[in-house]
């Protein structure tokens, strides 16, 4: 328990830190949001307003300290200001319904990926040099080397335009109304069909190798070979005593891809125009939407240290030792 709360600590410490560089980084960047949304209108406000959206935004001419509080007042209130792109409506009401699009898409991914990756690198490392060792981490390994945003392109050419097998963009048609039914249901699933399998294809390759190489090592330990000798079950041996203990780097490299599935996916995310947070966050540079770019940026690295905090609690369940330490 002491442990846990140690690493919480951390982490809160961690999360103040970034709250505090996500309010002072914007205001050394030259102009400000108020003026930004201004010039956006050509003249057709007066100079009267320029004082009214600074106010709005929160850019007050008090003390920087001041506003800092004022500031983190506002975030622990849930309140991130203004957006510019989508004014009037609030960031994070922005940031919420992109959130979901890229929670779907790129959770999916890294999920599917991860169990792919790692189940095919037990079977790789169970019968070393058979065909699934041979052929498949040299083919997933030369698919990562390949950019994710390339991989999209091609498959969106070749699949969506020229076949005409999967949709060319967005989440959903424009001629399905959401809702729970089987048909909105099947068109979210085609539409997210190529983003997920471009990611997956694009990330697989280094689970699979990951856990291979951990597990042909793991296989080799005294343990394994005790188990062994005690006439297990193959299948025993494979589950509950080598990948069990050689899961636990990729356990690490999964809370840290986990954290950095809301940010990861954006140039997948710009090719097939899906309205998840990389989608928001081009066109929150593209309008100087600063307010709109430090949510998501807060929300990234928030879900990163929640993600480490989980992986630490998975830590404990999976690896006895980790507990015999904490304690």
């Amino acid at each position: 328990m002491l442990y846990l709360l140690k690493r919480l600590g951390f982490y809160l410490i961690a999360a103040f830190a970034a709250l505090t560089l996500n309010f002072f980084l914007p205001r050394l960047m030259p102009g400000d949001p108020a003026t930004a949304l201004f010039a956006r209108f050509r003249g057709r406000l007066g100079p009267e307003a320029l004082e009214a959206l600074r106010e709005t935004f929160g850019l007050t001419e008090g003390p920087l300290i001041t506003q800092y509080f004022t500031y983190l007042a506002h975030v622990f209130r849930g309140d991130l200001g203004i957006s510019i792109a989508y004014f009037p409506a609030p960031v994070s009401e922005v940031i919420g319904n992109g959130l979901v699009w890229t929670v779907f898409i790129a959770g999916s991914s890294l999920v599917l990926s991860f169990a792919l990756g790692t189940l095919l690198g037990i079977a790789a490392a169970w019968w070393r040099r058979g065909w699934i060792d041979t052929w498949l981490p040299a083919t997933f390994t030369l698919l990562g080397a390949f950019p994710y945003f390339w991989l999209a392109m091609v498959a969106l050419y070749l699949l969506g335009f020229t076949l005409g097998w999967f949709p060319l963009g967005h989440a959903y048609g424009d001629d399905i109304s959401p809702g729970w039914n089987a048909t909105f249901i099947g068109d979210l699933f085609r539409h997210a069909a190529l983003p997920i399998g471009t990611v997956v294809l694009g990330t697989m390759g280094g689970w699979l190798l990951s856990m291979r190489n951990t597990m042909i090592g793991v296989l080799g330990s005294d343990f394994v070979n005790l188990a062994r000798a005690k006439g297990l079950s193959p299948a025993r041996v494979v589950l509950r005593y080598a990948a069990r203990n050689a899961l636990l780097p990729s356990v690490t490299g999964f809370g840290m891809a986990l954290g950095f599935v809301l940010g990861g996916s954006l140039l997948t995310e710009v090719v097939f125009s899906y309205p998840g947070q990389g989608y928001l966050f081009v066109q929150a540079v593209r309008n100087q939407d600063y307010p709109l770019m430090q949510g998501v940026f807060l929300v990234i690295t928030l879900a990163v240290l929640a993600a480490n905090w989980c992986v630490d609690l998975l830590y404990l369940w999976l690896d006895p030792r980790t507990r015999d330490t904490a304690s």
